[in-house]
């Protein structure tokens, strides 16, 4: 019998692989917020008024100044947590993410079944590609009802891990740990020693190009959904495919559009070409699932 098993799990790894070789695309990245779910639930608009108190209250920053620099940070640097570190303001990155994420009106997110269902049935990898925070990933995608849905997550620890830690390529001897992070790169070897590194993420092609890397995927077999007009052109100019959701007409660097995620397989078929009888993926969850998904 044992023999019979062990038979039957080297048939069954023989085939799933054989079936990614025949797919069209072997990863799909996915954004989060305001993609896999909508931006109606409110958390966007939560969130940003969030980061203007911190702004206001821990940075003493002048009220009238607050909503048009959060603003103009965040269309410069990407995120405006990022733009306040790089124009020299300094404060502990878990408690501006406590700040920001902490008070969101989580339970405006209710269980998707319907997006799970679709998630489980696409034969491909799956990941998340958020600049959040892991705990903010973690929370969202357990009240989405997702958190057994993704093989791993890349997020800002991923990208931003502490100084003197091991680098994300470290990372990757773990199969379980996606969201470790790149420490900062080699072109600030060259400055000065005493300087501090920049926050890496999204829209910046190196934040692109370093989730590829730890992903480990081909960008010309892996689809990036986002809801980002920006996030979108940088990730085509990565080699990725792209596609702009909660949106109604295609932007530049997109090539599929989705008014909803849910529209997926209406939307872009291929990503179930290929599949034969695809055995449906599940990924055992546990209390510490969305935990030990993060790469790191």
């Amino acid at each position: 019998m044992q023999f019979l098993m062990g038979s039957l799990a080297t048939y069954l790894d023989m085939e799933a692989e054989r079936r990614a070789n025949e797919l069209k695309y072997e990863c799909l990245l996915f954004d989060m917020d305001d993609t896999l779910y909508p931006m109606s639930s409110g958390l966007n608009l939560a969130c940003r008024k969030n980061i203007e108190e911190f702004m206001l209250h821990h940075l003493n920053i002048e009220e009238s100044e607050v909503p048009r620099m959060c603003l103009e940070l965040y269309r410069e640097y990407g995120t405006t947590m990022a733009g306040l570190k790089a124009i020299g303001y300094e404060f502990d990155d878990d408690e501006f993410h406590a700040f920001a994420h902490g008070r969101l009106p989580y339970e405006k997110l209710k269980p998707d079944p319907v997006l799970r269902n679709l998630l489980l049935s696409m034969p491909q990898r799956k990941i998340i590609f958020t600049n959040a925070d892991k705990a903010h990933a973690a929370e969202v995608l357990q009240r989405l009802g997702l958190e057994d849905c993704f093989e791993g997550i890349i997020c800002f620890e991923t990208l931003n891990p502490p100084l003197g830690t091991a680098n994300y390529m470290d990372a990757l001897d773990d199969d379980e740990v996606l969201a470790s992070g790149e420490p900062q790169h080699s072109d600030l070897d060259d400055a000065d020693t005493n300087s501090k590194p920049r926050i890496l993420c999204k829209p910046s092609l190196e934040a692109m190009e370093a989730a590829i890397r730890i992903a480990d995927v081909d960008p010309k077999r892996t689809i990036f959904f986002d809801d980002s007009v920006r996030n979108i052109a940088s990730g085509k100019a990565a080699g990725l495919h792209t596609v702009i959701v909660g949106s109604s007409v295609l932007v530049p660097g997109a090539d599929h559009v989705l008014s909803s995620i849910h529209n997926i397989k209406e939307a872009i078929p291929e990503i179930w070409e290929g599949e034969g009888e695809h055995l449906e993926q599940v990924i055992p969850s546990s209390a510490s699932a969305v935990e030990a998904l993060v790469l790191a």
